[in-house]
């Protein structure tokens, strides 16, 4: 260790220390492992990763929602997917399906699937179903897989091989199993050092950056770059560092939530394909279904409904789908948060990964994906020196200070949209001052036209036009003024696809399993592989 900064600045990285575990901690040790391991010749210059994590910090098994970007993930890391099903209680999930957002009735409700809809690109589908004065809702129209997920059916077939899908899907899993079983993967095959000990005290260098961590037990853990994994607690960025947070409370209100496992009514109880959001007085409750349970929680606002009132209310809820009385559900998990994200999430030689980067509501579940690209940034970008660290820190940081205030626009519009006044909530979530200025914009050019990829511009945007126009027609959202009507090649080409969804829907609910079954299949039989 040489505390020389200018020396130092050329220092190779060698040697990455991760602190915490959980989902993000061994995602990233997983993705960092698999595209740096070195081969047998090359073993002297591997990279090294440690990962410290407290055998006495419980994960937050809240986040049981993925997005489709986990199976190249997990593909990359080089897990099984059929291991996946059977030891994270691991089932498909086709997508997102919201009740009562915008006028809380019973027949309020439709769908943001994973899937796009057909020939996207090149057909004008909002003007075609506007042309039919929005009779059928528009993902019906548009995309086969919101009949798949009401009809309870798999997005693949017994013989499709892992990862594969006739039908686009992420996973529905147990979070807590998720993370044990990524550690014995990156600890037994890819050679990850597990030190499961508590971090006393951060050691630093004479210019600033970290030299390592002091543990209890183990003395100090050297490090190139560190990798803040430690959830809210923020150890390294925000302890450490005292890097604080861009507040999003003026925009996004929740900041409670209540979360609780209950079990099915019984062992066949069909198994939903996608992530159910009920919209509350102050809040909403999410629905999430495995094998065995169902996990279901109320996110909500404290400035404008009790503890009390929003147990009250995910009681009510889980009696009214199915689940035991509200006397009977057991107490839930409360967890408490403040909406918001890192002003910086790379701070010299330590990075923000997980929940230490930020947390927001869990609308559109997009923590796990901001991991999975946090990751896979610094996977494939991984400085060779520090020297090079600050310029690989500075995109790093442009790219999620974008990706965050991506996300808040496109959860706020879920909000915006509705027509719901019966609450202070859903009225003070109207005000034109909640809503962030680049959404209100947006909003504004979409009175006159679709959402296009002009808009949405970045090749990898989180949240693509395509799910804006889910959420957009979904909710019922129309042009203020006349918009020209489409060419009648356009026309012509749009009533094509909503015939050729028509037709598919019939073929794929015959041609695929239920969902419950093909989980089954899964856990006695396995899948091919490619």
């Amino acid at each position: 260790m040489n505390p020389n900064p200018s020396s130092g600045m050329e220092t190779p990285v060698r040697h990455i220390v991760i602190v915490g575990g959980g989902s993000a901690g061994w995602l990233t040790a997983g993705l960092l492992a698999a595209t740096h391991r070195g081969g047998p010749d090359d073993e002297a210059d591997a990279l090294r990763i440690t990962l410290l994590e407290s055998p006495d910090v419980p994960t937050i098994g809240v986040g049981e929602g993925t997005w489709p970007s986990m199976r190249d993930t997990l593909r990359r890391i080089g897990v099984r997917e059929t291991e996946l099903v059977r030891e994270c209680d691991a089932v498909f999930k086709q997508g997102s399906k919201f009740a009562r957002w915008v006028q809380d009735e019973d027949a309020d409700a439709y769908h943001h699937p994973f899937s796009l809809p057909q020939d996207f690109l090149d057909a004008d589908l909002v003007s075609g179903w506007m042309a039919r004065e929005g009779r059928v809702a528009y993902a019906a129209l548009a995309s086969v897989q919101p009949h798949l997920c009401d009809a309870g059916r798999a997005p693949k077939q017994f013989s499709t091989p892992e990862f594969a899908g006739v039908a686009n899907y992420a996973y529905h899993l147990d979070a807590a199993k998720l993370g044990a079983f990524l550690r014995r993967h990156c600890v037994d095959t890819l050679g990850v050092r597990h030190v499961a000990d508590h971090m006393v005290e951060v050691v630093c260098r004479e210019d600033g950056d970290i030299a390592a961590v002091r543990t209890r037990e183990n003395g100090d853990i050297a490090g190139d770059l560190f990798i803040d994994c430690t959830g809210l607690r923020a150890l390294l960025i925000g302890q450490h560092f005292g890097v604080g947070m861009v507040d999003c409370r003026e925009v996004l209100f929740n900041d409670r939530a209540l979360a609780v496992q209950v079990p099915y009514a019984d062992a066949a109880t069909p198994i939903a394909c996608h992530t159910l959001s009920t919209a509350q007085r102050h809040g909403w409750t999410w629905d999430i279904g495995l094998s065995a349970r169902r996990g279901v929680g109320y996110v909500y606002s404290s400035a404008h409904a009790s503890d009390a009132e929003a147990e009250a209310v995910l009681r009510a809820h889980i009696e009214r789908s199915g689940g035991p009385r509200a006397t009977d559900v057991p107490s839930p998990l409360a967890l408490k948060f403040d909406p918001g994200y890192r002003r910086v999430f790379w701070q010299r030689n330590c990075v923000a990964v997980g929940l230490s980067s930020g947390f927001i509501e869990p609308l559109e579940a997009s923590s796990l994906v901001l991991v999975e690209l946090a990751a896979g940034m610094i996977a494939d970008t991984l400085p060779a020196s520090r020297a090079a660290m600050d310029i690989v820190a500075r995109q790093f940081n442009d790219a999620f200070l974008y990706r965050w205030a991506r996300v808040i626009d496109f959860l706020k519009l879920h909000y915006v949209l509705s027509r719901r006044s019966d609450s202070d909530y859903w009225r003070d979530h109207a005000r034109p001052e909640s809503v962030p200025a680049r959404l209100a914009e947006l909003l504004a050019l979409w009175r006159h036209r679709s959402p296009s990829r002009h808009d949405l511009f970045r090749a990898d945007e989180v949240f693509p036009s395509a799910s804006y126009h889910y959420i957009l027609y979904g909710m019922g959202f129309r042009s203020a003024q006349r918009v020209a009507p489409p060419t009648a090649p356009g026309r012509e080409r749009a009533e094509a696809v909503f015939r050729q969804t028509a037709e598919l829907v019939p073929r794929m609910l015959a041609a695929l399993p239920g969902h419950r079954e093909m989980i089954d299949h899964i856990r006695t039989r396995g899948l091919p592989r490619i």
